[in-house]
């Protein structure tokens, strides 16, 4: 009957209401994904903030377009190519009194005067000028190679302030302490020759004799201390604002490393191709230190890390390793720390450098003393398990900057939430300025240093508008109000703020409001095709259950209108680790959601889940799988299994579940661990040893493997493969550079050497870590359908 009512909508040209009773196959939500219409992206506003330029293809042409819309309008027009490069605010670095604005394009430095509109060119060269700022006195600097320049804006006079220097200072007998033999040698020629004992004299006068190379009297050539890099990598060069300090930091590479490689069989020359890939956790790591050049005294020293509060301190996690510990409270060395900064205050007297361990658990807030390179601490963050949340991860100096030359502002998850901190830098003083079971999740500070703008999930763990409150404290003033994900990008008069909100079946849009309370947002763009709109898509019921230990975990639900009698379900568990998809968004997994939608619509229940491990909901959930990832990450499955069958009438032996990367790790934990839970599994992508992924993500969770085996031994699925025991498909592209593709053939030889049966595999030669190719998501996805027909309903 139904395909009779749809062929008759057809002839009678009832299109689109036919297309609401067509029903979802794979191949149709795993196709290229503009067939769903293509959102707004790239936001950027004109210096004046009259106009939002944006990247847009609603036409669903071959590319997207530039389109433009008027602040206070709501009608987008068509722009043409490249029209907002000279228009588009920059993000300039502003004199003291903001009236002008220093800026890199294209490798040189532009000087903007904003009184008198006009633009200055102060370089034009083929090398790349960048980082420029303003001295105290008005001059300004840049970097040009790994130097520092200085450019008196009266006088128009360039001079040059560092000479680095690359390799090691070489004296006599090539750098040896001289010897009698040396000192022998070097009399007999001073005795001998005249032009030696002139060009002594004039070495110690501080000049040379002869004419310059444009005729000047060589007396005008001047010399700079040579500052040697000792054949290490020279970065982080930065002056104070009086021009007195330079600070820098000279890294060591990592030595006796193992890069990766991953062999790439589908080339156009028809040999197999090697694709050169990261190293693995608990290599060696680049080691760095900090020194300053103080240009008065014309004096180099090091920055004394070892001036750190607690830098001796070790991990508790050592207890489990008795003699190591032993050991390394015996060898009482410092840790290695990674510097931020120095960040200045405008005027110059006080400077923060932000430092974190290598051991990912401390931050610290440090006042450094130029002077002397010692620090004076304002703020530690300890955390057992590791450093990060909102504006404080440890691999960049965070959300942090000076309010005026006494405060200094940052975020801390000291209360278990990430929240804004002031402190007076001289007294110590600090304030909390915001607080609560939320987290501030992205902070900009106005450019009359008055107020914070914050984006934070306030209201809902899964919703996140933008808020402002006094960089005094006191009030939390809500300015964006609509119901799902916010992301904002204010004008730079700060009068409007342009919205990317999406909702749960809605992409994300364009909208524009006025920056003030209780002001409407217009919408600017209507993006979904007419096809993608045709369909109903669910909204999930968004959930919370208690997990076995007694915390919220919160989740969505895809419910079926017309259960199948087995009443199975389905576990979609999302990647990333500590990522967040159980918001009021439309999410980054918008084919899982579709797919969800088509299990939905084929009898299934569907749970998504934001279990232990994801963001949005504060440090003890973020760190809860801190040395053993399967642990209450895996357990928040089986519980949210549980709160299906005693809520949505599921039965528990027809239940499945499938993710791709972490939640590929978590479907074959589950399939190892929970196996009396899960009757089948889908693992996508999947890490099977944690000890073959990269340092960067694995070492903050699991330590690093020669130090803490345990941790990597109870968080391994390749351990527990002799417990598979229902039905598991395992997907993987062959030239994923991220979880590389020789973790799921090791596992693979594991279940082949114990014998398992009921598992396959499915390779996908062309495919990275993240699929492109629509045959491909269309095949994978195929498979999982076919499994969870062919397992969860006979």
């Amino acid at each position: 009957m139904k395909k009779y009512l749809l062929f008759l909508l057809l002839c009678t040209g009832e299109y689109a209401f036919a297309q609401q009773l067509a029903p979802l196959t794979v191949e149709k939500i795993m196709r290229d994904p503009k067939w769903m219409g293509v959102a707004p992206t790239n936001f950027r506003w004109t210096a004046d903030s009259k106009t939002l330029y944006f990247n847009w293809n609603p036409e669903n042409k071959a590319k997207e377009e530039l389109f433009k819309v008027s602040a206070g309008s709501s009608r987008p027009v068509k722009a043409a190519e490249k029209e907002d490069e000279k228009r588009l605010s920059l993000n300039y670095t502003y004199s003291a009194d903001r009236s002008l604005g220093l800026v890199e394009k294209s490798g040189d430095i532009y000087l903007q005067n904003f009184k008198t509109k006009t633009e200055t060119r102060l370089t034009n060269t083929l090398e790349r000028e960048n980082s420029p700022v303003f001295l105290s006195n008005g001059n300004v600097v840049y970097q040009l190679g790994d130097n520092l320049f200085e450019v008196d804006l009266k006088s128009a006079e360039t001079k040059q302030l560092t000479n680095f220097v690359k390799g090691k200072k070489v004296g006599r007998a090539e750098g040896k302490s001289a010897t009698e033999q040396d000192k022998w040698l070097k009399a007999q020629q001073t005795e001998l020759f005249d032009i030696i004992k002139k060009r002594n004299a004039e070495a110690k006068n501080g000049s040379r004799g002869g004419r310059g190379r444009f005729g000047n009297p060589a007396a005008d050539l001047k010399t700079l201390k040579e500052l040697y890099t000792d054949d290490k990598f020279l970065n982080g060069v930065t002056i104070s604002p009086d021009g007195r300090f330079v600070t820098y930091k000279l890294t060591t590479p990592a030595q006796n490393n193992h890069n990766t490689i991953v062999p790439n069989y589908i080339t156009s020359s028809g040999y197999t191709e090697d694709i050169p890939g990261r190293t693995k956790v608990g290599e060696n790591e680049n080691t760095s230190q900090g020194f300053i050049y103080d240009t008065q005294r014309d004096t180099i020293y090091a920055i004394q890390t070892a001036t750190i509060t607690g830098i001796k301190d070790l991990p508790d996690y050592l207890k489990d390793y008795p003699k190591e510990l032993d050991t390394l409270k015996k060898k009482n060395a410092d840790r290695p720390v990674n510097l931020f900064g120095p960040l200045w205050n405008d005027n110059g007297s006080l400077a923060i450098i932000v430092a974190t361990s290598t051991d990912n658990k401390d931050r610290w807030i440090l006042k450094l003393d130029a002077l002397t390179g010692k620090f004076s601490l304002i703020d530690r963050q300890r955390d057992e398990a590791w450093i990060g949340g909102p504006g404080i991860s440890g691999f960049y100096q965070g959300s942090t900057g000076w309010i005026d030359n006494n405060r200094f502002y940052y975020q801390s998850e000291a209360t278990g939430y990430s929240h804004l901190y002031v402190v007076n830098v001289n007294t110590g003083d600090k304030k909390q300025l915001t607080a609560g079971k939320w987290e501030v999740q992205s902070v900009q500070l106005s450019k009359d240093r008055n107020t914070f703008y914050l984006k934070t999930n306030k209201e809902h763990p899964g919703i996140t508008n933008l808020f402002k409150i006094s960089v005094n404290g006191g009030e939390l003033v809500q300015i964006s109000t609509m119901k799902g994900l916010n992301d904002i990008t204010l004008s730079p008069d700060e009068k409007y703020v342009a919205i990317n909100f999406s909702y749960l079946d809605k992409p994300g849009e364009l909208y524009l409001q006025p920056n003030k309370a209780g002001a409407k947002a217009e919408k600017i763009t209507q993006s979904t095709s007419a096809e993608f709109n045709s369909y109903k898509w669910r909204q999930p019921d968004m959930v919370s259950f208690k997990n076995r230990y007694g915390a919220d975990v919160y989740a969505r639900v895809y419910k079926s209108n017309n259960p199948h009698p087995n009443h199975p379900a389905v576990v979609f568990v999302h990647g990333a680790g500590y990522l967040q998809n159980v918001h009021f968004g439309w999410s980054t997994y918008f084919r899982e959601f579709m797919f969800n939608n088509l299990l939905a619509d084929n009898g299934y229940t569907v749970i998504d889940i934001d279990y232990t491990g994801s963001s949005g909901y504060g440090r003890d959930h973020r760190t809860g799988i801190y040395r053993h990832m399967g642990g209450k990450d895996l357990t928040d499955q089986a519980d949210g299994v549980k709160f299906l069958v005693e809520k949505y009438g599921v039965n528990p032996k027809y239940v499945g579940l499938y993710g791709g990367s972490y939640g590929g790790f978590i479907t074959l934990m589950a399939m190892f661990n929970e196996s009396d839970v899960f009757a089948s599994g889908a693992a996508l992508r999947s890490v099977t040893d944690w000890a073959h992924y990269n340092h960067g993500y694995t070492s903050n969770i699991l330590n690093e493997p020669y130090n803490d085996p345990i941790a990597y031994k109870r968080s391994s699925p390749i351990y527990f493969a002799d417990k598979l025991k229902g039905n598991l498909l395992m997907a993987h592209g062959m030239v994923d550079v991220n979880v590389h593709f020789q973790d799921i053939v090791r596992i693979t030889q594991r279940f082949i050497e114990l014998g398992k049966n009921n598992w396959e595999l499915a390779v996908y030669p062309v495919e990275d870590h993240g699929f492109v190719e629509p045959s491909s998501w269309t095949d994978e996805y195929k498979r999982i359908f076919k499994l969870y027909e062919n397992t969860l309903k006979k």
